[in-house]
């Protein structure tokens, strides 16, 4: 049976790293799980990894789609059982990298969802009430009809708050109940799931700050610029890295007051991933401590390898 191999946990953990290093070692492939670097021109913004971090390893679902092309959960779910198939029919290994935590619970718990229909131009009024009201008040609305997703969903999550209204609008069942009515259905291969993150939270969240100064370094204003540009910006809107910045591209507010909330809202992000992720008890977890640089983090997820393979 295929063995899958997971390695998940919040931004700026070394997810990349550690998944790449296992490809080299174990003769793998990387398939993203990140709901925004399937977007072409998100690159910086997104982190996604470039030529030199992939390190000569190939990587699939990374920037293959334009801004206007909507991406839902299960077109993820399906597009990565595929991508796993041809890995492995071509006798390589199979290695799940990222950190969005409902694309990685889809494709681990082989959960297929019913089919429910699109409203373009409801989509487009509720994104256009996004940008003028914030998403704090499209939540709102959403509590009223489907207060569980409500609490499962942060008001920057702007993209699956419009998803769990345009639903409830169009298909008439509360995005709570679509997913209780997914099915699991095993997957036909075994897993391992590893996550990654730090023994000091403080450690973890200066890694965060440095990689907003590295994205800005390396462009990611002039990058934001361009992507706000594009289709009204709809879909950046939803992505940390470039909502922040949009006010003050706009002319709303100060660099400094864009980048701190910038910041705030990679730093929150994080927790909320390391809450989604800590509640899945298969992930065996490498906790980096003082003086652990990659090749002991490396030798740890081997270990859990090889006695998962026992």
């Amino acid at each position: 049976m295929t063995h899958v191999i997971f390695v998940v946990g919040p931004t700026a953990s070394g997810k990349t790293a550690l998944a790449v290093q296992l490809a080299q070692q174990l003769g793998g492939e990387v398939i993203s799980a990140d709901s925004m670097q399937v977007y072409a021109p998100m690159r910086i913004g997104t982190a996604r990894p470039t030529d030199a971090e992939m390190g000569g390893v190939p990587h699939h679902l990374l920037g293959f789609l334009p801004l206007t092309q909507p991406y839902s959960v299960a077109q993820y779910a399906e597009d990565a059982r595929r991508c796993i198939a041809d890995v492995a029919s071509r006798g390589r290994v199979p290695i799940v990298a990222g950190g969005t935590g409902l694309y990685v619970s889809a494709l681990a718990d082989g959960l297929t969802f019913s089919e429910s229909h699109r409203d373009d131009a409801l989509r487009a009024e509720l994104t256009r009430r996004a940008q003028t009201e914030g998403g704090a008040a499209l939540l709102r609305e959403l509590a009223e009809f489907d207060p569980e997703s409500a609490a499962r969903l942060h008001p920057a999550n702007v993209g699956r708050i419009i998803r769990a209204i345009e639903i409830y609008r169009t298909d008439g069942i509360t995005m709570t109940e679509q997913l209780r009515r997914s099915r699991a259905v095993p997957p036909p291969w075994r897993s391992t799931m590893i996550g990654l993150t730090y023994r000091d939270r403080a450690v973890l969240y200066d890694r965060i700050n440095r990689r907003v100064d590295q994205m800005l370094a390396d462009g990611l204003e002039d990058e934001a610029r361009r992507v706000l540009a594009m289709d009204g910006g709809a879909t950046a809107l939803q992505a940390i890295g470039y909502k922040e910045l949009a006010p003050y591209l706009a002319g709303e507010c100060s660099r400094d007051i864009a980048v701190e909330r910038l910041r705030q809202a990679t730093l929150h992000y994080a927790k909320r991933q390391l809450t989604w992720f800590r509640r899945n008890s298969r992930i065996h977890w490498l906790r980096r401590g003082p003086g652990e640089g990659s090749a002991e983090i490396l030798a740890s997820a081997r270990r859990i390898l090889q006695e998962n393979d026992s």
